[in-house]
């Protein structure tokens, strides 16, 4: 269990954005230009850690005392150990296209396959699937979109994507954990999320009380970049809203 914090007390309310498979920082890219006036953000991408375990201990000591917590998909199920680790450290949580459930046996065979298939043929075998499994069908043809995930995905590399798959083999269901928070609580999802879809939020809010959900038309698992302008402005306007003055009771 990590214990050490990062001792600088920072000057603005501290955002951390953990990354989702097989992406950098650049997914919150918008969010944090149109934040960092305000707030101070940093971004979390994994690439040498293959438990969540200790990324939660790189995230955790690279983080002020108390801080808000986003994280979409991989960032999200981050997010699960870190309650369980340290639940007093997190402010206000956002949980965006993730899920609290642990993989079922399809999605197993799913990650074992991708592994398979990156050691044999580099990243460079899986890059070019990954638009349509995530976006939204009306923006797999977006050069721009489709390009950013290629640069992502590449960044991560191969060892990257061992690990984090690795990770995510063997996480546990997080339901359960949900219960315990009692900080301002935001879950967001792309409508048409193909990966973990809304009936997934619904659950995962349920179980927080107070917890917000908002769903983003037309949109699938990569909010942050289908949707920029859209998540940002709901971002914005909750951590407006919740201020930074909770605490876990």
């Amino acid at each position: 269990m990590a214990a050490g914090y990062h001792s600088r007390m920072p000057q603005k309310p501290f955002l951390a954005f953990a990354c989702a498979h097989l992406t950098d920082e650049r997914l919150y890219a918008a969010q944090i230009a149109a934040l960092k006036a305000d707030y101070e953000c940093s971004a979390f991408a994994f690439r040498n850690h293959d438990s969540l375990g200790a990324m939660a201990e790189e995230l955790l000591a690279k983080t002020p005392a108390r801080f808000t917590l986003i994280g979409l998909s991989l960032g999200g199920y981050l997010a699960f150990e870190i309650m369980r680790q340290q639940l007093q450290r997190l402010e206000r949580l956002v949980l965006m296209d993730t899920t609290a459930g642990a993989d079922h046996s399809a999605r197993r065979a799913g990650r074992l396959a991708d592994i398979a298939k990156v050691r044999e043929g580099g990243i460079e075998a899986l890059i070019a699937e990954l638009p349509a499994r995530w976006l939204h069908p009306a923006h797999v043809q977006r050069v721009e979109l489709t390009n950013l995930i290629y640069a992502m995905a590449s960044s991560i590399g191969g060892r990257g994507q061992f690990n984090q798959q690795t990770a995510m083999l063997s996480r546990p269901d997080s339901h359960a954990d949900l219960e315990r928070v009692r900080v301002p609580t935001l879950l967001l999802c792309g409508r048409d999320d193909p990966v973990t879809p809304v009936l997934d939020h619904e659950a995962m809010a349920a179980r927080v009380p107070g917890a917000r959900l908002e769903i983003i038309e037309s949109c699938g698992h990569l909010s942050t970049i289908e949707q920029p302008e859209i998540v940002t402005r709901v971002l914005s306007n909750w951590l407006l809203e919740t201020g930074t003055h909770s605490v876990v009771r």
